[in-house]
């Protein structure tokens, strides 16, 4: 038997198995590479093929096609950092000590690069970087690409596609590793910025290392200050625009960041005019993201390299956008906890669709476990590798998400119960019955004893987790 032989013998135990036998691979060489090519701000309806006819992803669509899209896949915590802190560490924010901005990730933590690099892989990082530290302090070996805050002195005030003042992203810019900045690419968002993040995805790929590469691509589309890219100027026409079906003008009581910056980019009450040009812009950087999606898939194709490549897609979190009348992330509804999520590569089966509820924080040892990497200890989250390959349905009968000390939220496969402690305030949604979450059954005394039985869950979590408003 040849070795190629013996190598898809090796890779197809490890993928039919629940235990990961690293010694199946003779080297590490013989592993896929892994490219994971992570958004901002993306929400889950907003790829073409998986139901959102007003979109035009024809690559994200492909990638839908080649692989497994997952439909209820969650952030766990709507907002940047904390966010990306849980897919690094592959632990909830409760216990990496990421719940919020500015704090540290614990630094005993052995993280998804470094697992990675560990097992022979070449680490390597392009884009937004938002954490402490700098992606070569946390385990990539190298960046290119590199955008992130220092640069405030060649910041000048401007404003977005509407003439709103920016707020998002000022002072950062591109750098490399040795914190050399490059004013001449731009300060801040440009309408080009996802090409300039391609271009260094690219420069990686053609280098074509003889041992594989875990290579993170990090976008800060779609989010704001948005502008049209070149040559999507008129890619939408806002008027043809259908409203989110859960458009309302304001959101019907303080859900803990009416004054936060995401909620003041536009006015109250929300207009239906408003959200149909703000959609008109958002799609459009999503379409110029999907085109530069598909410029890196063909620079895989073209090293041939597309094969024996395991590609992720998703976003840190979703977004409003108009829905239950909020603009920003940070809330616990469908549209803004759940995010896109592709994967497709060697053995991973090809235009199927799981309804498993998974963490974002899982894709960390679901790539260990796919590539045949022992699973280090720190890690908590939950393989679902299995999901993937189709050999389990679930991993998790329900999730458990979060945001700051304002809102707690547990999720089974109908039920949804919400917790505002701020306000001592609930809600209860049907998303079976109501998927659109415009239904509040808390006052419902019919659904008492789901009620019940939901909010005795919670606490559970919130105690398990280590939630220090689990003590309240």
């Amino acid at each position: 038997m040849n070795h190629l032989c013996l190598l898809r013998l090796a890779v197809a135990a490890i993928l039919t198995s629940s235990t990961v036998n690293v010694a199946l691979f003779a080297a590490a060489r013989d592993r896929p590479n892994v490219l994971f090519l992570l958004t901002d701000d993306q929400r889950p309806d907003t790829i073409h093929e998986l139901g959102n006819p007003n979109i035009d992803t024809p690559n994200l669509d492909a990638l839908a096609r080649r692989g497994v899209a997952f439909t209820r896949a969650v952030c766990a915590n709507p907002i940047c950092t904390p966010s990306r802190a849980e897919i690094l560490s592959g632990r909830s924010g409760f216990r990496n000590g990421v719940i919020d901005f500015g704090r540290q990730i614990d630094p005993t933590l052995k993280l998804w690069p470094q697992a990675m690099t560990e097992a022979g892989y070449r680490s390597w990082y392009v884009g937004k970087w938002h954490n402490d530290g700098r992606p070569i302090q946390r385990g990539y070996e190298q960046t290119l690409g590199l955008f992130t805050g220092g640069g405030g002195k060649w910041w000048k005030d401007t404003v977005d596609w509407k003439g709103t003042p920016v707020t998002g992203y000022r002072g950062w810019i591109f750098q490399d590793d040795e914190r050399n900045l490059f004013p001449e690419r731009g300060v801040g968002l440009t309408p080009d910025i996802s090409s300039k993040f391609a271009d260094a995805a690219i420069e990686f790929i053609r280098r074509k290392p003889a041992e594989p590469f875990f290579l993170q691509v990090a976008f800060t589309a779609p989010h704001d200050p948005l502008y049209f890219p070149p040559g999507f100027e008129e890619k939408y026409a806002a008027d043809k625009l259908p409203l989110p079906a859960n458009f309302l003008p304001e959101h019907p009581f303080d859900h803990g960041n009416f004054d936060g910056r995401d909620e003041q980019l536009l006015p109250w009450p929300r207009t239906p005019r408003m959200i149909r040009e703000l959609l008109a812009v958002y799609y459009a950087v999503i379409s110029d993201l999907d085109k530069q999606v598909g410029r890196i898939v063909e620079s895989l194709r073209e090293t041939e390299q597309l094969d024996n490549t395991i590609i992720i897609f998703s976003s840190d979190h979703g977004l409003g956008v108009g829905s239950h009348g909020l603009r920003g992330k940070q809330s616990m509804y469908e549209h803004t906890i759940n995010v896109p999520l592709l994967l497709a590569g060697p053995h991973i089966p090809a235009g199927e669709i799981r309804d498993a509820q998974v963490y974002l924080r899982e894709l960390y040892p679901t790539t260990c476990e796919l590539v045949g990497i022992e699973i280090p200890k720190t890690v908590d989250g939950t393989s679902f590798a299995q999901v993937i390959t189709g050999k389990t349905a679930n991993t998790h009968d329900h999730v458990f998400c979060y945001f700051r000390d304002k809102q707690r939220m547990i999720r089974e496969s109908q039920w949804k119960l919400i917790h505002y402690p701020a306000i001592e305030r609930w809600q209860l949604f049907d998303l079976i019955a109501d998927p659109n979450e415009l239904i509040d059954l808390s006052g419902d005394t019919t659904k008492a004893e789901v009620l019940k039985r939901l909010r005795t869950k919670l606490r559970a979590e919130q105690v398990a987790a280590g939630d220090p408003l689990a003590a309240g």
